[in-house]
């Protein structure tokens, strides 16, 4: 549920804040006040397109926050939406609650943010998927396509999501072998060649048998190689002069070798009756031990130094060997390593012989099996969910003013896809005696609006916890059918948050909460507010409505009949 938004900036809406309550709220306004603002505000909110111009005149930037409390969703969806949470290092605030915002700089930038981090706008369109639904006049378009009317469908049985689901894990099986099989039959000449190439690059590399990180090891040792005669010359002068001519064979002092000196010094020092002098000496006989370590090292480092002048020929042309790798599969060792391993795969997958074509055959009779089997299934179950659905809907739409209404949903075959091999079309009669038709052709602006009112209510029965938006989907619609849509919004709204913008009086009076948007025109500005109404207010905002007469009493009186009728009425949607 959507507790709280927050806009800046957006259209002409300077700023505006609302907090929002369980049960129908209702946004009313004059025509062009900003009410429109609001749902693209909501919109941005989902992971909408964020769109420049619509940043008000003179802002760097609009901005939209929402405050979502997850109370009320099922369990297996609460795990869902944290999951999403999580994956995007979001976390609630102290309430429990997750703020959402979204900003649109007058440059065209967008950034969403989700619990305090920032995420991908689709982040956002997922998190709200099954909290914030918007229900506009494009979506009565919208509901006019294939895709929509199936998911539609879907949405009414669970059990289609769970053969959809089933099914849906063969296809992807299945099309995949498929295609291989076609492209293993139809390119045969090019993958015997593709096979050669990787054959051959196999085979140039196994030769070579190059190691991980060898190319590395093999810079420091050539390095070692091309100046081990410096190296030894400066290592063996370094012997001498701590231990002496004798240390390093070929390498001559006239000189007393330091270790010598230090250690007569040292027992002389220490020797000596003044203390000072003892502690000196001390210090130096801890130097001749530095020096005896040092010497250890300059003769270890000595004897492994490499004697032979071949060895820096068989290291460089090794190294010749590697390059010629790197320079034609990758940059090193490690990408050449993991580029045969890929080469090797891919390899695997094109065996183009006849036996292999053959068990793809095979593969692929098997897969399409299963398939028709699941698709049957998955058949079967939306054929009839499709028979309750229409039956559903056609009840409801009795309810709203159309009482010789008939709505079918009709299931097609058609070939097989991702969805299924189902063709599904919603179709509508003005009467039992006419044959239903599809929607795009028999169905008014106001038809339309009650028709996708009537598929929310029945769809949303079950659920509880979302938040649902109607922006002025009764337009067209007035008089007795515009009380039966109220009454539904008002029914759909004991398990759900519904929030409805609109210019029907005969829906606003059903509201728990009226929120109005007024314009204000300055002398270089306009610019918009949203204020919560308190019940003398609704009645005046009613009469506005109903005749523009908010100032007359008889307008007045109409309205509160209106309003007191409507709020008995929600009260026993309640149970109170």
């Amino acid at each position: 549920m959507l507790t709280e938004i927050s806009i800046s900036n957006l259209g002409v809406i300077p700023r505006a804040f609302a907090e929002l309550s369980p049960g129908l709220t209702v946004l009313t306004g004059e025509t062009g006040a900003g009410k429109t603002m609001v749902v693209t505000g909501l919109r941005l909110l989902t992971g909408g397109r964020a769109d420049a111009s619509r940043v008000r005149a003179g802002a760097k930037q609009a901005v939209v926050e929402g405050v979502f409390s997850l109370e009320g969703s099922g369990e297996a969806e609460l795990e869902r939406i944290e999951k999403i949470a999580e994956d995007a290092g979001a976390s609630a605030d102290e309430n429990g609650e997750y703020v959402v915002a979204r900003s649109v700089s007058a440059a065209g930038r967008s950034r969403a943010h989700l619990g305090g981090r920032f995420v991908p706008a689709a982040a956002l369109s997922e998190f709200t998927s099954s909290l914030l639904t918007i229900h506009g006049q494009n979506d009565q378009i919208r509901l006019m396509s294939a895709d929509q009317q199936l998911a539609a469908l879907d949405r009414y049985e669970p059990a289609a999501a769970e053969a959809l689901h089933a099914y849906q894990q063969v296809w992807r099986q299945w099309r995949e072998a498929t295609r291989d099989l076609q492209e293993r039959t139809q390119k045969r000449r090019e993958l015997a060649q593709e096979i050669d190439r990787l054959r051959f690059a196999i085979a140039e590399i196994d030769a070579v048998d190059p190691q991980e990180g060898e190319d590395a090891a093999l810079v420091d040792s050539i390095n070692r190689l091309q100046d081990v005669d410096s190296l030894r010359q400066a290592a063996e002068l370094a012997l001498v002069c701590i231990d002496g001519a004798d240390a390093a064979e070929g390498v001559g002092s006239d000189e007393e070798a330091a270790s010598s000196l230090v250690g007569r010094a040292a027992s002389g020092l220490i020797s000596a009756s003044d203390d000072r002098l003892k502690q000196l000496g001390a210090q130096l006989e801890e130097v001749a031990g530095v020096l005896a370590d040092v010497s250890a090292e300059l003769g270890s480092y000595i004897a492994d130094l490499p004697s032979e002048t071949e060895a820096l020929d068989i290291k460089l042309q090794r190294q010749q060997e590697i390059k010629g790798l790197t320079r034609k599969y990758a940059p090193d060792v490690a990408g050449v390593l993991a580029w045969r391993a890929k080469a090797h795969k891919r390899l695997s997958k094109i065996d183009t012989s006849a036996e292999a074509v053959e068990e793809l055959k095979k593969r692929v009779g098997e897969l399409e099996k299963q398939l028709v089997a699941r698709a049957a299934t998955l058949t079967k179950v939306r054929t009839t969910a499709a028979q309750a659905l229409g039956e559903a809907v056609t009840e409801e739409l009795r309810g709203l003013s159309m009482p010789k209404a008939r709505l079918t949903v009709n299931v097609d075959k058609q070939p097989y896809s991702r969805a299924g091999a189902d063709a599904v079309e919603i179709r509508l009669a003005a009467n039992d005696a006419m044959e239903p038709q599809p929607l795009a052709i028999s169905a008014s602006g106001g038809e339309l609006s009650r028709v996708m009112l009537a598929l929310e209510v029945i769809l949303s029965s079950g659920s509880s916890g979302a938040t649902l938006v109607f922006d002025e989907v009764d337009a067209g619609v007035g008089g007795r059918a515009a009380v039966q849509i109220g009454r539904r919004l008002a029914r759909l709204a004991t398990n759900n948050q519904v929030i409805v913008v609109t210019h029907l009086p005969q829906v606003a009076a059903y509201a728990d909460t009226h929120l109005h948007v007024a314009k204000s025109v300055g002398d270089e500005t306009v610019s918009s507010g949203v204020s919560h109404l308190t019940q003398p207010q609704r009645v005046e905002e009613l009469a506005r409505m109903l005749a523009g007469m908010e100032d007359s009493e008889t307008g007045r009186a109409h309205a509160t009949e209106l309003y007191e009728q409507a709020q008995k009425e929600v009260q026993g949607f309640k149970g109170l």
